[in-house]
């Protein structure tokens, strides 16, 4: 197979268009969803929960949070793993449930959690039990008879309850049926989940595989293992080598088909958030973009450079800078403390910055408050 030869340029290109970040904006939720494959959860909203973000940044202030409400009540999405996903794409996910802890040679750590659930499968069918009586219902509402605490060093030390409803929705038994203010609503995955044919484990993470790789445009075959959505995509795609980087990548042929050289890029400015999947490969955007970027809220004030919660600006194919802004609601203002630039910028790129500044804070339905 030949191996696809691209500037750093067209491989910037290649990622900005696969998550539908160029001029021409994608215009329904469901699809948006569909093609990045996922909207990641966090708690965070310094100016809005990461979802609704991540679905403006492309859609604009068209798009309603009550969309994403509604499309969760009617089961078109589902929640994951701290992910929302297409209703359809859980039949990719079944086998692999059904599988749990793995399979072949197993992990130390995957041996330990499976005889922690052995050693409190009574607990496991008091939940079962309670669930399919009353469900869905608040962890706070299900019985811990565990034999055996959770021993951890951080917050989930002895919540046995959350842990095993945790590895219960890795098992395919329990899902995520809704919400009760900020807590989730638990019941059976048998309620839950469509009633799709199993995709066999192979064939399934294949297709996961590719439906990243198309999402994301270009990745590496293989990299570090993430807590929440793979970075890598194994086989899927086509081998790629970008100039001035090492290594070898995938690339979805999909994109190599559009022009990805000369001044016509159909780009534009967005503001992204921290976890947007453009960013969200720290390795990948300083490879591709050469952009230094961390979530620095966990840091102490006087050790942040960006602030808090500072959003990536994008202007074309290039991240050019960050945004630190927070959403005051009570004072109905959006303000804004810093637009750092990692670039200079024009003032064709600061009026467009100034633009989706603007935007975001109708889409907010406050008022911005620029520094100065």
């Amino acid at each position: 197979m030949t191996v696809h030869r691209l500037s750093r340029t067209e491989a910037r290109r290649v990622a900005v268009r696969a998550q539908l970040l160029q001029k021409e904006r994608p215009t329904d939720l469901l699809d948006l969803v569909r093609h990045l494959t996922m909207l990641q959860l966090d708690p965070t909203a310094a100016i809005a929960p990461n979802a609704d973000l991540v679905a403006w940044s492309r859609l604009g202030s068209s798009y309603a949070p009550a969309e994403l409400t509604a499309a969760l009540e009617k089961r078109r999405l589902i929640e994951l793993a701290a992910m929302l996903r297409p209703a359809e794409d859980l039949a990719l996910y079944r086998a692999q449930m059904a599988a749990w802890p793995g399979t072949g040679k197993l992990r130390d750590w995957q041996v330990s959690l499976r005889e922690w659930v052995r050693a409190n499968d009574a607990c496991r069918r008091d939940i079962l039990d309670r669930l399919g009586s009353s469900g869905p219902l608040t962890s706070r509402e299900l019985p811990d008879t565990c034999a055996v605490p959770w021993s951890s060093t951080g917050w989930t030390n002895n919540k046995n309850v959350i842990k095993l409803l945790d590895i219960m929705v890795a098992r395919g038994e329990v899902a995520i049926a809704g919400r009760r203010g900020r807590e989730r609503l638990w019941d059976l995955a048998s309620r839950v989940y469509p009633d799709d044919p199993v995709v066999p484990a192979a064939e399934a993470a294949r297709v996961r595989d590719e439906r990243r790789l198309r999402s994301l445009g270009i990745a590496r075959a293989r990299a570090a293992e993430s807590p929440t959505e793979a970075w890598d995509v194994g086989e899927a795609g086509e081998p790629a080598v970008v100039e001035g980087v090492k290594g070898t990548w995938r690339v979805h042929p999909v994109y190599l088909d559009q022009p990805l050289s000369g001044r016509a890029f159909p780009g534009r400015a967005a503001l992204l958030s921290p976890f947007d999947r453009l960013v969200h490969d720290r390795r990948r955007t300083l490879e591709l973009f050469d952009f230094d970027y961390q979530l620095e809220m966990y840091k102490p004030a006087a050790k942040r450079r960006w602030g808090y919660f500072a959003l990536p600006i994008l202007y074309g194919d290039r991240l050019v800078g960050k945004l630190d802004a927070t959403a005051d609601r009570k004072a109905g203002l959006l303000r804004v403390h810093a637009i750092h630039q990692d670039v200079p910028f024009t003032k064709v790129i600061s009026a467009a910055v100034h633009r989706e500044i603007n935007d975001l804070a109708r889409w907010l339905k406050v008022d911005p408050s620029l520094p100065g």
